[in-house]
């Protein structure tokens, strides 16, 4: 239950900075907001103010915000969506993207200002605190997805013959576990504030790439910085990971395109969940981290042009600047409807498939 309440907190934040800098624009630009609403109907409670309805609602996934004409109607209303300017019209479309995107900044400046995880090395090493050799990944059907180790889960020790072998480099353990492929290890791992052990036997002959227990190892390390270079690193590093999603949803397309299947590593709304929890079990700076990197996402799949999302909005209004007249709010309408049916699919696949994993 805790787990459920802080995914819905999480993503209900997020989008509600979302629908907050759409209000915001069309208030900027002269619309009517017609209503404000966090959450989904049905509607719990309502007040109105101002000309526009703020309404609590029961479906705590997010908020919406309803513009006057914004379907294409109203246009002899000069307080409409659909009476203002291109320009005016495409600054409301993208401030919700835009929000999302302070948002990540924002989050990210404090997680430097109160110490983020980091891979260390020979530069950062005596600045770092809590320095763990930490499992970045675990591979699918691996001796150690089996015994139950989890990404994030950081190796203490190795239990070998009775003796307990600390771990304090990565080398120390990759030879421990090539010297031992085909016997069973016993294997202490740090998971949040809880200590466990499981066991595991290295295999002899592993897939190629993938290693005897099937991990990927970093060692990691909490590393602050003073406010005025955490505003910096903080923007830094938004621009870096935006980059790094951009890369990803390019070979998300690629592999739709020319394999015809949707790449392992996407993940739905349970897919979320899963990660969510799982970063609140770690500790609050990796919840923090993981907000910021999911609104991040977020920006750069609003901003894809296509129907029903922000940037298809966006790529409808390019057209009307083109060729100078508004595009048919039927037509329009009736891609947007389409986009939204697709979207919903791929949401229920993904879904489905996020709910195969975690049987």
């Amino acid at each position: 239950m805790i787990s459920i309440i802080i995914f819905i907190l999480v993503l209900g934040a997020i989008v509600l900075v979302h629908e907050w800098g759409h209000f915001i624009a069309a208030k900027k630009s002269g619309m009517i907001v017609e209503e404000f609403g966090f959450g989904f109907p049905p509607k719990i409670f309502s007040i109105k103010k101002g000309g526009t309805v703020y309404s609590l609602n029961l479906l705590p996934l997010g908020g919406f915000v309803k513009i006057l004409g914004e379907d294409g109607g109203q246009n002899e209303n000069a307080d409409s969506f659909s009476s203002k300017s291109v320009w005016a019209r495409s600054l409301v479309t993208v401030s919700g993207v835009f929000m999302n995107f302070m948002l990540a900044i924002f989050l990210l400046i404090i997680g430097f200002n109160i110490g983020l995880p980091q891979i260390i090395d020979k530069d950062n090493e005596l600045a770092a605190k809590n320095i763990e050799i930490q499992i970045i990944a675990v591979s699918n059907g691996s001796p150690a997805e089996n015994a139950g180790i989890k990404m994030g889960d950081a190796v203490k020790y190795l239990k070998i013959d009775g003796k307990n072998t600390v771990i304090g480099e990565i080398s120390t353990l990759q030879n421990i576990i090539e010297s031992n492929r085909g016997k069973e290890l016993t294997i202490n791992l740090k998971r949040g504030s809880e200590t466990l052990e499981v066991s595991a036997i290295p295999r002899i002959n592993p897939p190629e790439g993938d290693g005897p227990l099937g991990i990927a190892l970093a060692k990691t390390g909490i590393i602050s910085y003073p406010w005025y270079e955490s505003i910096w690193l903080g923007i830094k590093s938004a621009f870096s990971i935006t980059w790094e999603i951009m890369k990803g949803f390019g070979n998300l397309f690629k592999n739709l395109l020319f394999q015809g299947r949707i790449p392992q590593e996407l993940s739905g709304p349970v897919g979320i969940a899963v990660l969510t929890t799982q970063a609140a079990n770690l500790g609050f700076i990796y919840l923090l981290q993981l907000v910021a990197i999911v609104s991040l996402n977020l920006t750069i799949l609003n901003l894809l042009p296509f129907p029903a999302l922000d940037g298809g909005r966006l790529l409808f209004l390019a057209i009307e600047k083109i060729k100078g007249s508004k595009v048919n709010p039927k037509v329009e309408n009736a891609f947007h409807s389409i986009g939204l049916v697709l979207i919903l699919v791929l949401f229920v696949l993904l879904t489905y498939r996020d709910i195969l994993r975690l049987n």
